[in-house]
């Protein structure tokens, strides 16, 4: 029982430590973008030792960096680089808009728009289909990647690293139609690359199809996908494919927004 009691608080500790850091982080400001010990001390209310040690943990970290001139501490350069990771995210959403109110009007479907989270997507901007049976889809929404459309077209593209970490991940059935075989997934993700778009025949939700294209930014990586969708009983196999030419210009206009040059 002692053994659960001591576990429990060291959790306690780590999660009060966590928090205290954010905190730390929460003090800068572009007013006031260097502080020092005592005064992060002071304003948070803990002690002068505990500041010091979060402060130092988290510059060994690159969270937060400490100026030479001053001795005060700044916001690091890692913060840099993950705020630029969240607003990649936003651009992409913001750019792609115009061109995904343009493709809603000419297919007529559901318009679709979303990156990677782990081995998941997150559908960060969707336009509904106008007409009265259509797929719903809402933004922060999460869904496997390698069942649909959109997961599959950034994963095709997304290397070897990605690919892998996907197909490791616990493949489970959404509908009947749902592909869990590894093996077949690589032969799918093959025919991706050959063809440039992705599809999924009602293995995300029954019902529903879609299709799929990679967005590049202007490195060349695979940062989001675009995807058209509706439901099965309007959109055949076949007129789905007919949506590849308008959805690749679609996805291909867009890179080039975002500095992709082929």
């Amino acid at each position: 029982m002692k053994m659960t009691s001591d576990t429990n608080t060291s959790k306690s500790s780590r999660l009060s430590s966590v928090a205290a850091a954010v905190r730390v982080l929460k003090c800068f400001s572009e007013v006031e973008p260097e502080i020092g010990i005592s005064s992060l001390a002071k304003r948070l209310s803990l002690a002068k030792s505990t500041v010091h040690r979060l402060a130092v943990t988290l510059t060994s970290e690159g969270l937060l960096e400490q100026s030479p001139e001053t001795g005060r501490y700044r916001l690091g350069i890692n913060l840099f680089v993950m705020g630029a990771l969240v607003r990649r995210r936003l651009d992409v959403s913001n750019m792609a808009q115009p061109f995904l109110n343009v493709l809603r009007e000419r297919t007529g479907e559901t318009i679709h728009l979303a990156v990677m989270n782990e081995t998941n997507i997150l559908y960060l901007y969707n336009l509904e289909s106008r007409q009265a049976i259509r797929m719903k889809s809402y933004i922060g929404t999460i869904k496997p990647a390698f069942c649909t459309c959109e997961g599959r077209a950034i994963v095709a593209f997304g290397g070897t690293e990605l690919m892998n970490k996907v197909l490791n991940a616990p493949l489970l059935a959404r509908t009947p139609g749902t592909q869990t075989d590894p093996a077949q997934l690589m032969k799918m993700f093959a025919e991706i690359r050959a063809h440039g778009y992705a599809i999924d025949d009602e293995e995300s939700e029954q019902g529903m199809r879609g299709i799929s294209a990679p967005l590049r930014d202007i490195t060349g990586q695979v940062i989001a996908a675009i995807g058209i969708g509706g439901p099965s009983q309007r959109l055949t196999l076949k007129k789905l494919r007919g949506l590849a030419p308008v959805l690749l210009s679609t996805a291909e206009a867009i890179s080039t927004q975002l500095g992709y040059r082929a």
